[in-house]
């Protein structure tokens, strides 16, 4: 080995994937033409949640005719949160670089990544202005993240989708948070070093389908939520006394009118009707949200790990 090999600096690159047969070669090939046109040794690592389909075995079949093709296997399904943020833990570069399996975030980004953390940032983020995703999901997630930004207690960044490079220091941060259940996009803004921003237009998915639904995109949302702002239990304690002083208003306007109208004055079943439901509705409403920030709670006290290995792929012991 020369010396200039030697001081050639590491990359760890990381890919969740779950069900991904169809993208992963590609994504390692693409990969592997960007980062053979850089100055860097790089490492792909994938983290698979425990695949049905040929995901892993295309991974080890990779692995075999390339030693910088990683593999951890969960023992089952730890979700799009977990199994990510322990891949992105496990790493030893230099930098660490998400990059999902889905091809919706091009690899061909990576050199601005890279001239961006070069340019001093420690924390690079791909974000998507534009998306050839369906019109509505996007207008959907641009005003949620807006609402976030607009409640969270730290300015979140907004269109981000998660893919980007981190600086070492910056894992090393994370490994100190021990968070069980990490929102990622809002742990690297939650550090506050400056942000570099790579935007793009993100495709649409052409091969595979996506492996969010309404209860993952809830979650998701709930979990930006209750992890960055404090907003929502505050407005509970705002409308519980605003809905207690209408309550009290309205009992004295109608305790007004039953005095001066007595014989004509009469309360129909209706008013009262709508006045439970709307009023227990509320209560629900608040109760939910409460719901959540106590689940987060759980969450967090229980330290359950990140995910449970079956197995790795071309690890050394040292690294393990």
């Amino acid at each position: 080995m020369t010396s200039a090999q030697a001081s050639r600096r590491l990359i760890s690159i990381v890919t969740p994937c779950y069900n991904e047969e169809d993208n992963v070669e590609e994504l390692a090939r693409r990969i592997a033409d960007t980062m053979t046109k850089l100055p860097y040794d790089y490492e792909h690592i994938f983290i698979d949640n425990r695949s049905t389909d040929d995901t892993v075995a295309k991974i080890c079949r990779m692995a075999a005719d390339d030693l910088r093709i990683k593999l951890i296997v969960n023992s089952r399904n730890f979700g799009h949160l977990r199994s990510p943020h322990h891949a992105i833990l496990e790493t030893h570069g230099d930098a660490c670089m998400y990059m999902a399996a889905d091809l919706q975030d091009p690899p061909e980004m990576i050199p601005e990544f890279i001239k961006q953390w070069e340019a001093g940032f420690k924390s690079v983020m791909a974000v998507k202005p534009e998306s050839e995703e369906s019109r509505l999901m996007f207008l959907i997630r641009k005003t949620y993240y807006r609402f976030l930004s607009s409640i969270s207690e730290v300015p979140l960044i907004p269109n981000a989708t998660g893919s980007g490079l981190f600086d070492k220091s910056i894992i090393d941060i994370l490994r100190k948070l021990d968070t069980p259940y990490p929102y990622f996009r809002g742990l690297i803004p939650e550090i506050g070093f400056p942000i570099a921003t790579v935007p793009f237009k993100q495709p649409r998915r052409t091969r595979g389908v996506t492996k969010n639904n309404f209860y993952t995109l809830y979650d998701v949302a709930m979990l930006g939520i209750v992890s960055h702002s404090k907003a929502p239990l505050r407005l509970m304690t705002m409308a519980g006394f605003l809905m207690s002083m209408l309550s009290l208003i309205v009992a004295l306007v109608f305790l007004a009118a039953k005095l001066l109208f007595w014989d004509k004055f009469i309360l129909g079943m209706a008013p009262i009707l709508i006045g439970m439901f709307f009023f227990a509705s509320i209560q629900m409403f608040f109760m939910g949200i409460l719901g959540e920030y106590i689940g987060m709670i759980y969450t967090q006290t229980r330290k359950m790990p990140l995910v449970i290995e079956d197995r790795r792929v071309n690890f050394s012991d040292e690294a393990k």
